[in-house]
């Protein structure tokens, strides 16, 4: 099933689509949904290496433009929309928390957690609930969100044969590591 699934991405990539496709995906996930781009994005670098660098930067501003989304969810809609995005996914302890270092620490606090592979879509929510400024957060976003998926497009561009080797070799286990770095992260959002 993962070897399958795997393969309609790398196909997808070349699919006049692809680009709209991923850049839902990272507006997306930085306000409402929870899966992240990378999933979309290593697979489409991988297929077209050619493309790599656009789909990195397609990522990172879409990503930021899907935060801009998600601070006004929370500015505007924070009881309505943006209670209810926290509560179905079990962020709502971990929003808690956030919220009282967020005052002091907003700016460094959304460049770090960008990189990181907690759910951006509490940092932007956050960020619009707590009405930072909004030039700081798109500033803090972009700096973090477009080098983070950039970052992983030099990786993917030096060493992609290599890795598209390995992750065919072993799929099973690079979809595992992902899942548990990605599940590592939404537990301590929500219990740290």
């Amino acid at each position: 099933m993962l070897e399958n699934l795997y393969q309609r991405v790398l196909r997808f990539a070349d699919h006049k689509h692809a680009p709209l496709v991923l850049g839902t995906i990272a507006f997306l996930e930085s306000s409402i949904f929870p899966i992240p781009p990378d999933l979309m994005l290593v697979p489409m670098a991988l297929a077209n290496k050619d493309r790599a660098w656009f789909f990195g930067i397609l990522t990172g501003v879409c990503s930021v433009l899907g935060g801009i989304a998600g601070y006004a969810i929370g500015f505007f809609f924070f009881e309505t929309i943006g209670k209810a995005v926290v509560e179905t996914y079990g962020y709502t302890r971990a929003f808690i928390k956030f919220q009282e270092l967020f005052n002091e620490w907003g700016f460094l606090i959304i460049v770090i957690k960008g990189f990181t592979p907690i759910p951006y879509k509490v940092v932007t929510i956050a960020s619009g609930m707590t009405k930072l400024d909004l030039g700081t957060f798109i500033l803090a976003s972009s700096v973090s969100r477009i080098p983070r998926f950039l970052i992983q497009v030099a990786i993917l561009w030096k060493y992609g044969d290599q890795m598209k080797t390995f992750i065919e070799r072993n799929l099973k286990f690079v979809t595992y590591g992902f899942m548990a770095i990605l599940t590592a992260g939404i537990f301590a959002l929500k219990f740290l």
